[in-house]
């Protein structure tokens, strides 16, 4: 029994999908089928139930999905000492301009308790780059916001934030409970630097293209909302300074929080913090 395989069962477990399992291990579905059915003929039962209602744990699939998460956590723990041992054992975090959201602080105390010994680096970016240094190969996971370019990266959403629009307090508009991309059509909105990536400057311009002042930083798109009555896009959750207010767009996607690492890398400590990452933004 390889660990490869424990971990091909536990994503089945967790997902109760094949399908989504796969996407999940970036593979596809024929060969974990293949993985688990191997599984279950070494241990001479079955693990799940499949039926056209979907896929369900049996009691012996229970058992071994404790055993195989403790299992695949000791081996984690060993790989990440070894490291620690041999000097290697540190990760650096790409996290963009202006976060201070609180289930990135439980993330931060869950992975120090987990992993005390691991040297942990932040690269903080601006919002010119919203893979945080990750397409550049600066960093090793990130903590961001999509849409961005994915390619060559592994993405899990973790959270979906409602967005609004950034106005001042004394904009006619300001006034209104809620308000729609129309609503700011003739508005100048703050860009981002040329060269940034296009699918995530489109998001934050409502999917058009805009006129306005070019901002790389959270505190540049605030002075230039205050002092040009610029127009751009925020999160709900993001408390704005005095002079500043921010009102729901309805028809504007919600912004989704995500860890993203580069595809294929089995780094022990990557893959405990998307789980930890998973875990403290679903709390």
């Amino acid at each position: 029994m390889e660990l490869r395989t424990l971990r091909y069962f536990v994503a089945v477990a967790e997902e109760l999908h094949f399908g989504r399992a796969a996407t999940r291990l970036h593979m596809s579905q024929p060969p974990l089928s293949r993985a688990i059915k191997q599984l279950e003929s070494e241990l001479g039962a079955a693990l799940f139930d499949r039926s056209s209602a979907g896929v369900t744990l049996t009691p012996v699939g229970a058992v071994l999905l404790d055993e195989a998460r403790a299992l695949l956590d000791r081996a984690e723990r060993l790989r990440v000492r070894v490291a620690a041992a041999a000097g290697a054992a540190t990760i650096t975090i790409g996290v963009l301009d202006g976060g201070t959201d609180p289930s990135a602080t439980r993330l931060a105390d869950a992975y120090r308790r987990r992993h005390p010994s691991v040297e942990v680096r932040i690269r903080e970016t601006d919002l010119a780059d919203p893979t945080c240094g990750l397409h550049a190969g600066l960093v090793d996971i990130a903590l961001a916001r999509g849409p961005f370019d994915e390619t060559g990266l592994s993405v899990r959403q973790l959270r979906a934030d409602p967005v609004g629009a950034l106005l001042r307090t004394d904009d006619p508009l300001a006034r209104r409970d809620s308000l729609k991309l129309a609503d700011l059509a003739d508005r100048r909105w703050f860009l981002f630097p040329e060269g940034t990536d296009p699918i995530w400057q489109a998001y934050w311009n409502g999917g058009k293209s805009r006129e306005g002042p070019v901002v790389r930083a959270v505190q540049e798109c605030r002075q230039a909302v205050l002092w040009n009555g610029t127009v751009g896009m925020t999160v709900l959750g993001h408390d704005p300074t005095d002079g500043l207010t921010v009102v729901p767009v309805t028809d504007m996607a919600p912004s989704k929080v995500v860890v993203a690492w580069n595809e294929g890398d089995t780094n022990p400590l990557i893959r405990s913090f998307v789980e930890l990452a998973t875990a403290s933004y679903r709390d």
